[in-house]
């Protein structure tokens, strides 16, 4: 597959994680995390905001692949 087309590819995909992954922390912060002391509470709120970065930057890397040569 070509770089162009997996880097299309990607940025769609990239798109549709950060939209589900702010949803589903939204969703997830509002109901079960307010029960938490102020501790977990902070804890959870870290690891929701920086847990995304792990499958977005497998995708980047597999978008920036170079092209096999034929």
């Amino acid at each position: 597959m070509p770089q162009r087309i997996r880097k299309l590819i990607g940025t769609v995909l990239l798109l549709l994680l950060v939209v589900f992954w702010a949803l589903s922390a939204m969703a997830l912060a509002q109901g079960r995390v307010t029960e938490l002391g102020w501790f977990w509470q902070m804890i959870c709120y870290i690891l929701l905001g920086v847990l995304w970065i792990i499958p977005g930057g497998l995708l980047i890397r597999w978008m920036e692949q170079p092209d096999r040569k034929a």
